[in-house]
């Protein structure tokens, strides 16, 4: 072997050995959790120094280590985020009581981390006991957000608002929550003055008002400000008014009559709020009252109008007065027209989610269909975040709505009826998503859906290279489409299928996937019993999760969840879930 071959190896692979203070220096400037996790890697020493910089730790599944383990791994931890049931849970497919309770974690903390300042919770179980506990034992305590969790009622809140002094962010997006009474405002104390955040606008039931106007007024540092539906137009007048340096606003309903000289108090309130960037609510608006809103869309970036059911003409009236803007959520009661309009006046977009307004009527006719989104990628050829609910689609529209917008990083497209082909051609979708793989090499997450059949998951296989989620419903033809994704998508971290054809072959070959992935989640397959047993014998370093429906005894019937875990089978599984 020629020596300086070896000599310039050794140099190429020597790491740079810094003290330890400024080694931990350099480190404590880095926040991205995959860099620091790459970084770990690099020796040991980087490894400490990691470990001691660490300040906030990101847990994608609350199954997959147990606080314990984070507590050892990470000693100076001051901001959680945690994530618990899967995602299908938002369709209602996870069982009611299936887990995911963040007690047990809160203990931990207590004892490990009580200088814990921000705590942020998705699709987890959350008690009101755990809330005071939480409020009682963390005493720098300063952000909580939690976002589809369950379990917790206002009573919950009032322990927060009464004890969590230092509090900057209360954070209440899409929970499941008892909504007992609009109180626990009035229970931040008199001289309250720290909160930056504020969203409640989820909750049913009507608040203090008195309370909320107090809190908005003192808390000059309030930036983000997002009420329920219950704030009148001339509630939110007066919460404008002291606090015009808002920069995220959500309004309540515009139901309210009102008189002219309340309509200007109104619009000069708006006129007042140079800063909004983002803007959302507007609950049952109306023709007669949306203009008030024009003042305050100059600087908009972001849009959030899920909450309004606008049809196409007033929906051009609006975004004719945002030209900044880069993100968009409508309702499908836009149609089509109201995308073009979009398309004319929006150049900057780069985020555009449609919903429907009435997911569960399959007869409504309107809606949005391929026209509305080939106009929008026409205009916004900045456009690369996409969810798109619609009627009908064709393979020809796809291709060039990708072709338009190449750099696209998330794909959904979810046409409203399961199996629905090319409405034109009668064809398989196929074309069309392959269309989007081919052309889209930056993409990240794909939802697909329609008349689909292996080929589409050849073609993912064959050119998703960069794919990290996977969501598939009602699709496919074969177990060899799984296999393709299995086999072909190198970053694969999650994969989600209901009610597609795919059975234990399909399960069974990502034997040698599975242990890099996050989870797979798999419901109304064909995967039976024994396949779940034989994977689970092969990979015992997965938790392999069995549910099922009690009321069915067809082969479908089971709900399966496979995910890596360091923590081995949890200890708080219900009865109706097995750990194989």
């Amino acid at each position: 072997m020629d020596p300086s071959k070896s000599r310039d190896s050794a140099e190429s692979t020597r790491v740079i050995q810094f003290p330890n203070d400024v080694l931990e220096r350099i480190l404590s400037l880095i926040d991205s959790h995959r860099d620091r996790s790459a970084v770990s890697l690099v020796s040991k020493a980087w490894y400490n120094a990691e470990r001691w910089t660490r300040r906030h730790v990101f847990i994608g599944n609350c199954y997959a280590v147990s606080p314990q383990i984070v507590a050892r791994r990470f000693p100076n931890i001051r901001s959680v985020t945690l994530k618990g049931k899967p995602r299908f849970s938002d369709f209602n497919l996870v069982p009611p009581n299936w887990g995911a309770e963040v007690h047990a974690w809160l203990a931990v903390f207590a004892d490990q981390y009580p200088l814990l300042e921000e705590l942020r919770l998705k699709r987890m179980t959350v008690t009101d006991e755990s809330l005071k506990f939480l409020a009682r034992k963390f005493q720098k305590f300063r952000a909580l957000s939690l976002l589809s969790c369950d379990g917790f009622s206002t009573n919950g809140l009032e322990a927060i608002a009464t004890d969590c002094r230092h509090l900057t962010e209360l954070d209440i997006q899409e929970n499941g929550i008892d909504d007992i009474s609009g109180n626990w405002l009035s229970c931040f104390p008199e001289n309250f003055t720290s909160l930056e955040v504020l969203n409640f606008a989820s909750l049913s039931s009507d608040v203090n008002f008195d309370a909320l106007e107090r809190l908005v007024s003192q808390c000059k540092s309030l930036k983000i400000l997002k009420v329920n539906k219950n704030i009148t137009l001339e509630q939110l007048q007066r919460l404008l008014v002291r606090a015009p340096q808002l920069t995220e606003l959500g309004t309540g309903s515009f139901l309210q009559e009102l008189t002219a000289h309340q309509y200007e108090e109104l619009e000069r309130a708006f006129i007042g709020c140079k800063n909004l960037h983002a803007l959302s609510g507007s609950w049952e608006a109306t023709t007669l009252y949306l203009p008030v809103l024009y003042p305050a869309c100059t600087n908009l970036t972001f849009l959030n109008l899920s909450y309004a059911a606008l049809p196409s003409e007033e929906l051009a009236k609006l975004v004719a007065h945002c030209p900044h803007l880069q993100r968009l959520w409508v309702l499908d009661t836009i149609e089509d027209v109201g995308l073009q309009a979009v398309a004319s006046n929006c150049p900057l977009l780069e985020e555009l989610r449609v919903f429907p307004a009435d997911p569960y009527d399959q007869d409504i006719n309107r809606g949005v269909t391929e026209s509305g989104f080939l106009a929008v990628s026409l205009g916004c050829r900045k456009l690369h975040y996409v969810l798109y609910f619609c009627r009908q689609m064709t393979n020809a529209a796809v291709a060039r709505i990708v072709q338009n917008c190449p750099g696209f990083t998330h794909f959904r497209l979810c046409i409203m009826k399961p199996g629905q082909p090319d409405y034109v051609t009668n064809e398989p979708m196929d074309e069309g998503f392959g269309a989007v793989v081919k052309t889209c090499t930056n993409l990240r997450r794909l939802g697909v859906s329609g008349l689909l059949t292996d080929l589409t998951f050849e073609y993912i296989g064959r050119y998703a290279k960069n794919l990290e989620t996977l969501s598939v419903a009602f699709a496919g033809g074969s177990d060899r489409g799984m296999q393709c994704i299995l086999d072909g998508c190198p970053k694969l971290r999650k994969l989600e299928i209901r009610d597609s054809p795919f059975g234990n072959g399909a399960l069974l070959s990502g034997l040698e996937k599975y242990e890099s992935m996050r989870s797979l989640w798999m419901s109304a397959c064909k995967v039976t019993l024994n396949g779940c047993k034989m994977l689970a014998r092969q990979r015992p370093r997965l938790n392999v999760e069995v549910m099922k429906d009690e009321d069915m005894d067809d082969g479908q019937s089971y709900k399966v969840y496979v995910y890596r875990t360091v923590a081995g089978p949890r200890t708080d599984a219900p009865s109706f879930v097995h750990t194989l």
